[in-house]
C-alpha cells in the first residue's frame, strides 16, 4: 500500500515529469511517469495515456487520500477488548469522571424524564413499566441481558428516542443515547437498539423493522458477491424518504444528471402528497442489500445518525458520507479518505467528489474495500457486545449513591 501511495504522491506533485534520455543505445527521448517508463499517447485524442498526468488536476483530493491513509493506524486484530472503540466511552464519561468527580444523586433524578430508568440489582435487570418505544427497550435489554452477572449494581437512563437529551449549555445529566452532536450535546452514547431490534418500519420491505445487524451481516455480502466492483453500475445510488432538505440537491442532480445519479425519494409516515417528495411520486422502497449493484452509495443523516451508515459498506461498494456532526459511538474510529469519501454538508463538492471517484476508479477502490473491512473486522455484534459491557462497568464506578431497588419496577428478562 504504501508503495502505491509514493506513487500517489510523485504524481501529484507534477514536477518530476522531466525529460530523460532512454537507457537503450537509440538515445530518443521521451516524457517519464514515475515508475520511469516512457508516456504514451492516445493516437485519436493525442493525450497522455497515462493514469499519472490524467490524475494531475485531482491532486488535491489523492494528497488527502495520501496523508490520511499515511497517518491511520489500524485496530488490533483479533479485537477481543473492543480497544477500537474504547476511546469514545472514555471521552463521553470524561465530565463525569474529571469535571463532575463522579454521579450525585441529584444528577441522576434530574435525568430521569429524559429516557427510561433502568436498575442493575444483585445481577438482576430491572425497568420502570413505561417504555416509549417497547421494540427499541429490547433491542437494548438484550445486550444488557447477556452481562448482567458480570455487572455490578447501577441504575442508569436510556433514551430510546432519535434526538439527545443533555445539552452543553444546561447542567449536565448523565442519560445514555445512541447519537449526538458531540460539540452540542453531552450524552453518553450506547449502541443503538438496532443491532438487535426495533429498527425503523420500512413498508414493506422491512415491515416490522430493520432486521437484526447479525442477520445483515449475512444477507448483504451475499448479495455484494453477485456485483464485484467490475460489475457494478458506475453511478451514485440513493433510496430514502425526506427526513431532511439536506438530502435534495442529490434528488436534483439525479434529475439534472441521470447517467451520474439515481437518487429518489421514497414515502415515509408524513407523506401526503407529492411535495413531500421534491415534487414527483414516491419510488419503490429497496432493500439494503438491493444498493449493492452500484458503485456509489450516499449516506445522510436522518432525524439524528442515519442508521443505513454500517449497512451500505457491506456491499463493497464507495460510501459518500454527508456531514460529520451527528456520530454514533463507532463513527469516529472510522476516518474520512480512508474508509469513506466525505462530502460537505451543503453538498457544494458533491458533483466534483462522484467525478474524481469515476476518474480514480483503482484509488476509491482501495477506500471500499478499507471501510468494508473495518466494517466487518471491527463492528460484529461480539463488538457490540463488548462495548455495552465495558461501558456500564466504567459508568458504574462514576455512581456516587448507592442504588436501591424501586420495587414497582418489572424484572426484565430474556424473550
Amino acid at each position: 500500500m504504501h508503495g502505491r501511495s509514493s506513487l500517489f504522491k510523485l504524481c501529484l506533485l507534477g514536477l518530476l515529469y522531466i525529460y530523460q534520455v532512454t537507457p537503450s543505445g537509440d538515445q530518443d527521448e521521451c516524457l517519464k511517469n514515475p515508475e520511469g517508463k516512457c508516456i504514451t499517447y492516445d493516437e485519436d485524442t493525442e493525450k497522455p495515456a497515462d493514469k499519472y498526468i490524467e490524475a494531475s488536476h485531482w491532486a488535491k483530493y489523492l494528497h488527502k487520500i495520501e496523508d490520511a491513509v499515511h497517518d491511520y493506524r489500524e485496530c488490533e486484530e483479533p479485537d477481543d477488548e473492543c480497544s477500537c472503540h474504547e476511546s469514545v466511552m472514555d471521552e463521553d464519561l470524561h465530565l463525569w469522571k474529571f469535571k463532575e468527580k463522579g454521579i450525585s444523586k441529584e444528577r441522576f433524578d434530574a435525568a430521569k424524564d429524559r429516557g427510561t430508568h433502568y436498575q442493575i440489582i444483585n445481577h438482576k435487570l430491572y425497568r420502570e413499566e413505561d417504555c416509549m418505544f417497547p421494540a427499541r427497550c429490547q433491542g437494548v435489554e438484550h445486550f444488557i441481558l447477556n452481562v448482567v452477572k458480570i455487572l455490578p449494581d447501577m441504575e442508569f437512563i436510556i433514551n430510546t428516542r432519535d434526538w439527545p437529551q443533555a445539552n452543553v449549555h444546561t447542567a449536565p445529566i448523565p442519560v445514555f443515547s445512541f447519537s449526538k452532536v458531540r460539540k452540542e450535546n453531552v450524552d453518553i452514547m450506547y449502541p443503538a437498539w438496532t443491532f438487535w431490534e426495533g429498527g425503523p418500519a420500512v413498508w414493506p420491505i422491512y415491515p416490522i423493522g430493520l432486521g437484526r445487524w447479525d442477520l445483515q451481516r449475512e444477507i448483504i455480502p451475499k448479495e455484494a458477491e453477485n456485483w464485484p466492483w467490475d460489475k457494478k453500475i458506475g453511478k451514485a445510488f440513493f433510496r430514502g424518504s425526506r427526513t431532511s432538505s439536506d438530502r435534495d440537491p442529490l434528488i436534483r442532480l439525479s434529475r439534472a444528471e441521470p447517467d451520474l445519479v439515481d437518487a429518489k425519494y421514497t414515502k415515509n409516515q408524513a407523506w401526503k402528497s407529492d411535495a413531500d417528495t421534491l415534487g414527483e411520486p414516491p419510488a419503490t422502497e429497496m432493500k439494503l442489500e438491493e444498493h449493492c449493484k452500484y458503485k456509489y452509495l450516499f449516506n445522510f443523516r436522518g432525524v439524528a445518525a442515519s442508521f443505513r451508515f454500517k449497512h451500505l459498506f457491506l456491499c463493497d461498494s464507495l460510501v459518500f458520507h454527508v456531514g460529520d456532526k451527528w456520530l454514533e459511538f463507532f463513527y469516529p474510529a472510522m476516518k474520512p479518505w480512508v474508509h469513506y469519501i466525505p462530502l460537505s454538508e451543503d453538498m457544494s463538492n458533491m458533483k466534483t467528489l462522484l467525478n474524481f471517484a469515476r476518474e480514480n476508479d483503482d484509488v476509491v477502490r482501495e477506500i471500499a474495500e478499507r471501510g468494508r473491512k473495518f466494517i466487518w473486522n471491527h463492528l460484529r455484534m461480539e463488538d457490540v457486545q463488548c462495548y455495552w459491557k465495558k461501558l456500564l462497568k466504567k459508568y458504574a464506578k462514576l455512581l456516587k449513591f448507592k442504588p436501591e431497588r424501586n420495587k414497582k419496577y418489572k424484572l426484565v428478562k430474556s424473550s
